[in-house]
């Protein structure tokens, strides 16, 4: 049997999901974060599907979403996109030290997903974090420079944006420590798993594609990097993909 629990890893409220008959053991561990306006019970059925294969599955809300919303109206949340991002890559470490605390993990085998939102999360924790094992990203842009940029051109064709030039390039200088695409070598040949709808309107699927191109020279190991393009599918995961990932996890965690 499948169990979920709600746990409370430091001050993030969080849902482990795991085979009951397994609950004490050290398992090896998969973080997954959820989308932008999501919430981690959203991923609930991804979590059960990697849990049935004998994993250990975290679900934790963002900042602002779920049981950590505070009542930020849609733009203000909206502006708020990077520091949510910036908030998830801390809570990824929380959530390792938790594991490890607790004696939860085994071999230290962790790996880190995520759809949208939590696929960018993914892609700039890898630049952070070597000792992710495999990870996967759903529609998400390792590209988070150019993704930003985007951003904020997008928000100036709506609204008058309520931050500084200076600012701005402030945030910029701090993604760049986080941006995947100008470090592609802190892969370091590590297995990763891209799925992207060819019609994505929200987040291009040329950002996730090219760099897998590029990536994909360097890996060592072709087997450890893979794409997998959905035609005629928009910013949704779909089950094919959510079947993929776990077999990615199975196969290389």
């Amino acid at each position: 049997m499948i169990g979920v629990t709600k746990e409370i890893i430091g001050q993030i409220p969080s849902l482990m999901i795991v085979d009951t008959s397994k609950v004490n053991e050290k398992l090896p561990a998969v973080c997954y974060m959820h989308g932008f306006t999501s919430a981690k019970e959203h991923n609930l059925d991804l979590a059960y599907l990697l849990a049935e294969k004998g994993f250990r599955v975290i679900l934790p809300d963002s900042l602002h979403h779920g049981e950590r919303d505070t009542g930020l109206t849609p733009v203000k949340r909206s502006l708020a996109f990077w520091e949510i991002v910036i908030e998830n890559i801390k809570d990824i470490q929380l959530i390792k030290d938790f594991l490890v605390e607790k004696e939860l993990l085994l071999d230290n085998r962790i790996g880190v997903a995520g759809t949208s939102m939590g696929g960018i999360t993914t892609s700039a924790a890898l630049t952070q974090y070597p000792w992710i094992k495999t990870s996967a990203i759903l529609m998400g842009s390792p590209k988070i420079s150019s993704f930003a940029k985007a951003l904020v051109d997008n928000y100036r064709k709506m609204i008058d944006l309520p931050i500084s030039d200076d600012m701005l390039e402030q945030l910029y200088d701090q993604l760049k420590s986080l941006d995947l695409s100008s470090q592609i070598e802190k892969l370091n040949d590590r297995p990763l798993l891209f799925w992207h709808g060819e019609n994505d309107t929200v987040v291009p699927f040329d950002h996730s594609y090219s760099f897998y191109e590029e990536a994909k020279k360097l890996y060592k190991d072709k087997n450890n990097i893979q794409y997998i393009r959905e035609p005629k599918r928009d910013h949704k995961v779909s089950r094919p993909a959510k079947l993929e990932t776990v077999k990615w996890f199975e196969k290389h965690l």
